[in-house]
């Protein structure tokens, strides 16, 4: 049986531990056996992208057709940067909307909800995102909700930063069960919130 493919799309100004803390914990999956395969990419071909703390991330490739897409948020409420910058593009919401439609599970960490919201995803859907964004996101018929993973299943949310942590774990669980998840939970000394869905 095939790897499930796990991607984590970058741009210019993503929130650091909105791509890395799901990063890390798909790898550990792995470690503890689950068959999956997690790369960060970006949607153009590019060696690099800093992130909003100037952290320099090297890409793994370009964005395919993975089986789960996550969308890490970051630099919502400044001008020109971050999620805002690609929201306002388009083409990021564009690529996010095809594979979501040729089968992949989409997750947002934050306010990437944003992009999948510009998508068009997650109209009439409970979803998560940043404070910040609460009040946008509302605005693109989402059924905002307090809370830190929403799973509406095929599409996913988490609401602040260190939530992407939640939603990995929870991720984990959903496709290889409990015990690859609870391994990966007590390796990284972290306590998973619960999941409303």
């Amino acid at each position: 049986m095939a790897d499930t493919t796990a991607e984590i799309v970058l741009f210019d100004g993503f929130d650091e531990l909105d791509a890395i803390g799901p990063y890390e914990v798909f790898e550990n999956a792995a470690q503890a056996g689950a068959a999956l395969e997690t790369s960060l990419v970006t949607l153009e071909e590019s060696d690099f992208v800093t992130a909003s703390h100037d952290l320099r991330v090297e890409t793994q490739g370009t964005l395919d057709q993975p089986d789960i897409l996550v969308v890490p948020g970051g630099g919502w409420t400044t001008a020109n940067e971050g999620v805002r910058a690609v929201v306002d593009d388009g083409e990021l919401s564009d690529a996010v909307d095809e594979r979501f439609t040729n089968g992949a599970t989409v997750a947002s960490v934050c306010t990437g909800a944003m992009v999948l919201a510009e998508a068009d995803l997650l109209e009439g859907r409970p979803a998560a995102t940043h404070p910040v964004a609460e009040d946008d996101l509302a605005s693109h018929a989402a059924n905002v909700v307090d809370e830190r993973v929403v799973d509406d299943g095929d599409v996913l949310t988490a609401g602040g930063v260190t939530s992407g942590l939640d939603l990995a774990l929870w991720l984990v669980e959903r496709e290889f069960g409990e015990d690859v998840s609870s391994t990966v939970s007590e390796e990284m000394a972290y306590e998973r919130d619960e999941i409303f869905g």
